[in-house]
């Protein structure tokens, strides 16, 4: 079994979460499969029973980026992907991630373009998938992999990386990879952070996973609850002076409505 996990960060009840832990199960490449959670309940321990899984329960302080740091720790592999329970996984996901991790000597994370689920249907395309994948069109030059530049021109105009794609390479995030600040740009803090580091960001341009787009989602309460406008600024301005960083924000900000059903 190669040393990677997949750490489920499960949350209340997710109708969802059967159907992302079948996907895990059906990897045509094998690995450690946990759940991690803040929020025990029946729904989530019979789960994990029935597909023999070991649960994990945050009993610290709770919140994104908390959740996630928990469930990075528990996994004690090499490499490690951060699965959100509402997301479905390609059978080739694992695959085609470690076939990108190969084509690196010192990677950082690997990541793959992704699809949305929207209404119980798979979409690989529409305006923001696009945008994203032409935000990442420099990394899709292997030799770029390592630009700090590159890496961070990608990350310049907005996140185009979606988090439960990414798998993290243990040695490089030895500490807890999240900090807690935001509660929507929690990921791309983190790519941002990352960018500086010594190494390559690996992208598998096939479409490995899809992200549920539903009203309950996370993503989507955020936007509900225009929290996002004000982080979007602060990332912006880690990029650009701060007035192009309003500009920018302020057009990213039409985005979001993406993520409305």
């Amino acid at each position: 079994m190669v040393s990677h996990t997949f750490a489920i960060c499960a949350y209340k009840q997710s109708p969802y979460l059967e159907e992302c832990i079948c996907s895990l199960t059906t990897q045509t490449v094998k690995s450690n499969i946990i759940i991690a959670t803040s929020t025990p309940n029946d729904h989530i321990k019979a789960l994990a029973e029935k597909y023999h899984l070991t649960l994990y329960i945050n009993q610290g302080e709770s919140g994104i980026a908390q959740d996630w740091n928990f469930a990075y720790r528990q996994a004690k592999t090499d490499y490690v992907t951060i699965a959100h329970q509402d997301d479905y996984y390609q059978p080739e996901y694992l695959e085609n991630i470690l076939n990108g991790l190969k084509c690196a000597k010192d990677p950082i994370i690997a990541f793959s373009d992704y699809g949305e689920l929207r209404n119980g249907q798979k979409v690989d395309r529409n305006q923001l998938l696009t945008i994203k994948r032409i935000l990442l069109l420099p990394l899709r030059i292997k030799g770029l992999w390592k630009s700090v530049r590159a890496r961070r021109l990608c990350l310049s105009l907005g996140n185009p990386v979606c988090c439960p794609s990414t798998t993290y390479v243990k040695k490089k995030f030895p500490e807890e990879p999240f900090q807690v600040k935001y509660a929507s740009n929690v990921d791309w803090m983190m790519l941002e952070r990352a960018s500086k580091y010594k190494g390559e960001f690996c992208y598998v341009t096939k479409v490995s996973m899809y992200h549920r787009i539903h009203e309950e989602s996370t993503t989507s309460e955020i936007i509900g609850n225009n929290a996002r406008g004000q982080e979007d600024y602060e990332m912006f301005c880690r990029f650009w002076p701060k007035g192009i960083a309003k500009i920018i924000a302020r057009v990213y900000g039409t985005s979001e409505k993406s993520n409305n059903i």
